[in-house]
């Protein structure tokens, strides 16, 4: 078994798999501030498929994301309605998409490539978001990177063209259901969701 499959496998049950350290690292994340630069990924195997490299240019970043608080206020006039009262839950993007926008909006000279999902609990969710520094000389001549160098792929987060940011649009179903989703969320009469 290679140590990328080893450390996959470590990541499919991380509570029981890393045991204390994964106890231990929560514990110091929460002391720790909401966006944090940090000097290599947590987890190798998800951060090499997303395109990160150990090189100048590229460096991940932790987010903490509080849980919770999704709902819609009720309306505070006067007078009380059932129909009303209800909370609406709002979903129109995820956690993972929040705390991409969050490291964006710290880190204004670099694009975010990608994230994936590091550890949780009952208060907060934290994230490891790959960022690129498009003007870096060594991201623009590398082959695989370079293309991020493009002007059309700035603030590329906050147009929902990151995989979260795709996801939360409802881009990834295919088929029946999917017609209104296309080519955005406005189109349609806005019946994407």
């Amino acid at each position: 078994m290679g140590i990328y499959q080893h450390i996959r496998q470590t990541w499919k049950k991380p509570k029981e798999n890393l045991g204390n350290l994964y106890q231990s690292r929560l514990i110091q994340w929460r002391r720790d501030n909401s966006v944090v630069k940090i000097e290599r990924p947590t987890r190798l195997d998800r951060a090499r498929s997303l395109g990160y490299k150990a090189k100048e240019g590229i460096f991940p970043v932790r987010v903490r994301v509080l849980r919770g608080g999704r709902m819609r206020r009720r309306s505070l006039k006067s007078g009380r309605r059932s129909k009303r009262a209800t909370g609406r839950k709002i979903v129109s993007r995820s956690y993972q998409a929040i705390a991409e926008q969050r490291a964006d909006k710290k880190y204004t000279n670099a694009e975010v490539l990608g994230s994936y999902w590091v550890a949780e609990d009952g208060k907060h969710k934290w994230y490891e978001i790959i960022m690129v520094i498009p003007s870096h000389p060594s991201v623009k001549s590398d082959k695989n990177l370079g293309w991020i160098s493009s002007g059309k792929h700035r603030g590329r987060v906050w147009r929902g063209l990151t995989s979260a940011g795709r996801k939360s649009r409802g881009l990834r179903i295919k088929g029946k259901g999917a017609e209104k989703v296309r080519p955005s969320l406005r189109a349609n009469l806005r019946k994407a969701k």
